[in-house]
């Protein structure tokens, strides 16, 4: 019998410590010491996932402690897990971060999964104090286990000599020492890290990342500290928008979660991929359009021109299929797109709504949503916002009634026409 998998999660006591990097390189060093790594992201993420894949080899799922309840990420966890030998999985934030009503951290998935804590401290500007540091860390929760340290951003060999004896009398084993590198960072965009695609020279990074790792990294004690990933029946995930998807997937639309594409699979829909930007239409017998978010705003020039793809959409509408937008996918499917540097971008016009790009703070946080809409996921559903962008007024119904994660109503989101709709709501999961 195959031994079980087992399971670690990387996080930090804050953003910017360097636990994507870190992650990615020992995602790497894994594979290339024979390991089949099972890739996963804390929260509601979608371009931390898509490195992940890339350094495992395997595609990342999210997990998501505010959204989807304990039997969900366990029987997802398990799932992904299964037939590989290790389940990786990226922190978010602060260990203890959380949403508005204090649930959804990093340690809330690891208490649920009952996996071990490997925290990655930024070690810059600190010395003996990051033995107080940690200690904090490792007694907040008793349900939560800070397993050991991965110190960074060394500065030298007397630097690591004074952290890593300060971590020893404070009974803290550290797994090692990275250096400080100018060479292992990422670059970002308004919505965060850039998409690997668009990275010259993204594998080099990745592979540097694993050396870096291998070098600097005790993988023995790694190994030994991973735990046993629980067996558990995986839960059904939203159902199916209909039974021939048509699904935008290019370099504008690139916000997918595999657990719904998973789900839909599974439950015997076809799904059939098609790029705008290549001026592709979707299937003339689909009868559902799912037009994901993504970066369409640096892509208005070329889907303003994708006459196809307009057409295509138009048909759809047309025949009766059911068209969903998010956030981006939202902002094509209304009639003019205004990007940061102010020029109009004509879109495919199915709602009378206009977007800009314009917001000076980015709108940020979960939301509990509510419909009377033809998705076929039950009257509520829990989702995430993250934008810069805004709507213009509308005197169009409202996709959804909102409320932010403590229950606060909102201001209603998207619109609807019929069978054509759209929001900056990222849907996640079902209401509990």
């Amino acid at each position: 019998m195959a031994e079980a998998p087992r399971g670690l999660v990387i996080a930090a006591p804050r953003s910017g410590s360097g636990k994507t990097a870190i992650t990615l390189g020992i995602a790497r060093a894994l594979v290339n010491s024979g390991y089949r790594v099972a890739p996963a992201k804390t929260g509601p993420d979608y371009i931390d996932p898509t490195f992940l894949s890339r350094a495992a080899g395997d595609a990342a799922i999210n997990l998501d402690p505010w959204a989807m309840t304990a039997e969900t990420l366990k029987g997802r966890a398990w799932a992904h897990a299964d037939g590989r030998d290790m389940l990786l999985v990226e922190g978010v934030m602060g260990l203890f971060d959380s949403a508005l009503d204090g649930k959804g951290s990093t340690a809330d998935l690891a208490a649920t999964l009952g996996l071990p804590v490997i925290l990655v401290v930024d070690c810059d500007r600190q010395a003996q104090s990051v033995a107080a540091l940690v200690h904090g860390f490792a007694s907040f929760r008793d349900d939560v286990r800070v397993a050991g340290v991965i110190l960074n951003k060394v500065a030298s060999d007397k630097h690591e000599t004074m952290l890593r004896d300060a971590l020893a009398r404070a009974g803290m084993a550290c797994l090692g020492a990275v250096p400080r590198r100018t060479d292992l960072a990422l670059p970002e965009r308004h919505l965060g890290l850039v998409l690997p695609e668009d990275i010259e020279g993204v594998e080099e990074f990745i592979a540097r990342a694993g050396a870096v790792m291998t070098t600097h990294i005790d993988f023995r004690l790694l190994g030994a500290m991973a735990a046993p990933v629980r067996d558990a029946h995986d839960v059904p995930a939203l159902p199916p928008l209909g039974q021939r998807i048509a699904i935008a997937r290019d370099a504008a639309f690139a916000f997918l979660y595999p657990h719904l594409l998973g789900a839909w699979h599974a439950a015997g829909a076809e799904l059939r991929f098609f790029s705008p930007l290549g001026d592709e239409g979707p299937a003339d017998d689909c009868d559902a359009v799912f037009l994901p978010g993504g970066y369409p705003e640096l892509h208005g020039a070329a889907l303003a021109g994708a006459e196809r793809f307009r057409n295509g959409l138009v048909a759809a509408r047309d025949r009766g299929a059911l068209i969903y937008g998010e956030c981006g996918g939202f902002m094509v499917i209304g009639e003019t797109l205004t990007d940061r540097e102010g020029t109009v971008h004509k879109m495919t016009g199915l709602l009378p709504v206009s977007t800009a790009i314009d917001r000076p703070k980015r709108v940020l946080g979960y939301r509990r949503l509510s419909h009377t809409s033809p998705l076929p996921w039950g009257s509520e559903i829990l989702g995430h916002e993250f934008h810069y962008s805004r709507s213009g007024p509308s005197d169009l119904p409202p996709l959804f009634m909102a409320r932010d994660a403590i229950g606060t109503e909102m201001a209603p989101m998207g619109a609807q026409i019929g069978k054509v709709m759209g929001s900056y709501a990222h849907v996640i999961e079902a209401a509990s």
